[in-house]
């Protein structure tokens, strides 16, 4: 198994078409390694939740679509994954240091109705898109356009988003508990977010160098922030 770390890689990046390019520093290397070991394992996890939430939909067509969007999430792996490998590094090993902090968020915020499951993914998907969306624009060309590639369409957003308002309209008591709900969902993925920043010394790095000051990353915490109340002032839900 390839070791992600900065020694490991080409010592020269290669774009899509297999172009040689400029030298890669290092340390700039392992961090691009540790996002898109994040964003692919991030990707498998999608898909093996989209599949297990499918069986709670309460009808078919519901348990199609959410089916045709874990179909998605595997395919934006399998993008993730060759491009890995591109590089000259395992998947495998890339995505090997996150298993244990997303693995743990995914089980400790278990939904135990379709509702919860459309929750968790209306805001805890929309959040680590934002943090990709925000980190991918640190990276050069081909990385930054593969990492917004592959970040969630706006359909599930729209269509997670679209169910929760109507059971909402239709039992104003369920907003109590899906507002609570989704602040436990942001909590624990904080704490996560926390323990993989620790870790993965070379990812966080270079956000804090390209933001160039901590009121630089202030500011990206206050702009996710501001983000996830607005989407749940869209559903009605309490921050």
């Amino acid at each position: 198994m390839s070791d992600p770390s900065p020694g490991a890689g080409p010592s020269v990046g290669r774009t899509a078409s297999g172009a040689v390019s400029a030298p890669v520093d290092p340390t700039r290397f392992a961090a691009v390694i540790d996002l898109l070991g994040l964003v692919a394992y991030g990707e498998l996890l999608a898909f093996d939740r989209m599949a297990a939430d499918a069986r709670l939909a309460p009808d078919l067509p519901r348990r199609a679509l959410l089916s045709e969007m874990a179909a998605v999430e595997i395919v934006s792996y399998r993008r993730l994954a060759d491009r890995l490998t591109e590089l000259g590094v395992e998947p495998g090993a890339a995505m090997a240091p996150y298993v244990e902090a997303l693995q743990g968020y995914h089980d400790s915020t278990e939904p135990k109705d379709w509702l919860e499951a459309l929750a968790k993914a209306y805001v805890g998907d929309a959040i680590a898109d934002d943090f990709f969306r925000a980190v991918a624009d640190l990276l050069a060309e081909p990385d930054r356009q593969l990492v917004l590639d592959v970040l969630h369409d706006s359909q599930y957003a729209d269509f997670a988003a679209g169910e929760i308002r109507a059971a909402i309209a239709a039992d104003p008591k369920l907003a109590n508990r899906l507002s609570m709900w989704a602040r436990r969902l942001v909590g624990e993925a904080l704490s996560q977010a926390g323990r993989v920043a620790a870790e993965r010394i070379a990812l966080t790095a270079l956000i804090v160098a390209e933001v160039e000051d901590e009121t630089g990353v202030q500011g990206l915490l206050r702009r996710l922030t501001a983000a996830h109340t607005a989407r749940m002032a869209a559903v009605e839900l309490n921050n």
